[in-house]
């Protein structure tokens, strides 16, 4: 519990320091983008705070690809299992393990707060793993989509690659 307080109170520290180096820059730090790669986890939002708003990717016409402000992954670099799952889920299965498609409910508070319902996990099968183990992708009614690897202690945005 003690180093779980200690790893959010880091993050929020981490995360206000962000803020305020980017907050007269328009957004974004020097090298990077949205859409890109970023180094830790930002405090998980409040319960009383929205979701951000969804940002665009700059290229005209281009749908918007952001619902957090977590970090991303482009969804190439995601490991290959992870990439099968998400073949699955957008196929509608069938799911390998029973629990692939329940409520996600969030209680990690980690991902942007929603209604009850709003998420739903699958499993990303682990190489040498005799369960379960600790990788899987948690997709939003709004299409958003999320990797952990470490059963929920951290998330990172799943962005589509860019169509070439």
């Amino acid at each position: 519990m003690i180093l779980r307080c200690a790893r959010l109170g880091l993050a929020l520290l981490a995360g206000l320091s962000l803020l305020f180096l980017t907050g007269c820059s328009g957004g974004t730090s020097a090298g990077t983008s949205p859409g890109t790669a970023t180094g830790t986890a930002t405090a998980a939002p409040s319960r009383t705070t929205a979701a951000a708003p969804p940002q665009s990717t700059g290229t005209p016409g281009a749908a918007p690809t952001r619902f957090s402000r977590l970090p991303t992954v482009q969804e190439g670099a995601l490991p290959a299992e992870a990439r099968r799952t998400l073949a699955l889920i957008r196929a509608g299965g069938p799911f390998p393990y029973a629990k692939d498609g329940t409520v996600f409910s969030n209680f990690e508070r980690v991902l942007p707060q929603h209604k009850r319902g709003y998420y739903h996990e699958y499993t990303v099968r682990t190489p040498g793993e005799r369960d379960r183990g600790a990788r899987r992708i948690v997709t939003g009614r709004d299409g958003d989509v999320y990797y952990t690897d470490d059963h929920y202690e951290s998330f990172r945005e799943v962005v589509a690659d860019e169509a070439r």
